[in-house]
């Protein structure tokens, strides 16, 4: 709902800044805003601003003209005042006409009216009516966002240019380039060429989230005991450990992909594989972005908001009344029942089918 502004038509905009500082998943599941805007603004630069650690998955996105990403680094005071009076000065430089920042923080807001843009889009904060609201030309406050899968949140906040979206669907392009490295990558780690690849992406940045080790390891062994594949175990660089420990304790041959790839990197990856197994995270929605079938263990989150949509894509959640919560974990413990006591031999009939 539009509760601030009118609608209007995009058309004569010669530059537009979308701003999305969310994590991973969050930027993969805005590429369709990403392509709305590009489908419907034909004439119009568009750039994208994000965190520095999901750029790499944006610079070679066909619907962008180019990235700005925030980086924080270590940085002094006097570094800190330089760095971001740089930063202001090259934004101002863009002559950004038209801002769309779809988050409801406060960094967003305060790049969007700094930017000297005079039509600035965003989304209604209930605790930003002191002045985070007030820095917008245009609010709009979505209804029943619960009941949406995520892809739509960002639409949602597009309203007032009142686009024809023809395509919700996330997606990633894999370049040429992007395609090399991840052979050379398999390559180098020694996975077998001549099987399928099933990968496995056990571990997010929110332990409420997991399902338990021993798990991993049984589904690993019953797989690779009955099915000529190769599995992979992605994550991040600090999870190294983690994904050596379920390798290591599997009584078939599982490759730890743990920090082996940059985040530009893993889509190519993935694109490689047959199968994708994980939790609620980023993998997931990079794995559906690049056209992988998946597989999503679910807790405490719901699938009606964070489940890739598709026949190919398949969710597997503990039978529990309390299902989903949307907490996290039990009474916000950080520990789910729903996942503790979800049994490999639930999971196994989805990878069988």
């Amino acid at each position: 709902m539009l509760v601030k502004g009118r609608a209007f038509s995009p058309e004569g905009i010669t530059r537009i800044l979308l701003i999305q500082l969310g994590d991973i998943g969050d930027v993969v599941l805005t590429t369709p805003t990403m392509r709305a805007l590009r489908e419907n603004c034909l004439h119009s630069e568009i750039f994208v601003f994000v965190r520095e650690h999901t750029r790499e998955l944006v610079e070679d996105c066909p619907w962008v003209d180019g990235v700005i990403s925030l980086n924080k680094g270590n940085r002094n005071l006097r570094e800190e005042i330089a760095y971001q009076r740089d930063f202001l000065a090259e934004l101002r430089r863009k002559r950004f006409e038209l801002t769309i920042d779809l988050r409801a923080g406060t960094r967003g807001a305060i790049v969007s009216y700094l930017s000297g843009a005079k039509v600035r889009i965003g989304r209604y904060s209930d605790d930003g009516a002191l002045w985070r609201n007030r820095l917008f030309t245009h609010l709009i406050r979505p209804e029943n966002e619960l009941e949406q899968y995520s892809s739509l949140h960002s639409l949602n906040i597009l309203a007032p240019l009142e686009l024809d979206v023809k395509d919700t669907s996330p997606a990633l392009v894999v370049t040429p380039e992007k395609e090399k490295s991840a052979l050379e990558i398999l390559r180098r780690e020694k996975v077998p060429p001549d099987k399928p690849i099933l990968a496995l992406h056990p571990f997010s940045r929110w332990s409420y989230k997991e399902w338990l080790t021993k798990n991993y390891i049984r589904l690993i062994n019953h797989i690779g005991s009955r099915y000529p594949v190769s599995i992979v175990v992605t994550g991040a660089p600090q999870e190294r450990d983690r994904v050596s420990e379920i390798v290591s304790e599997s009584s078939v041959d599982a490759y730890n992909f743990a920090g082996k790839t940059s985040i530009g990197e893993l889509p190519a990856v993935l694109k490689n594989c047959s199968l994708l197994i994980g939790i609620d995270s980023a993998a997931v929605h990079i794995a559906a972005a690049v056209g992988i079938p998946t597989i999503t263990i679910f807790g405490p989150s719901s699938p009606v908001s964070w489940a890739p949509r598709g026949k190919k894509h398949r969710i597997i959640q503990k039978d529990m009344p309390c299902v989903p919560c949307r907490q996290k974990g039990c009474n916000n413990s950080e520990v789910s029942r729903c996942l503790n006591e979800l049994e490999p031999e639930e999971v196994i009939p989805l990878v069988e089918n």
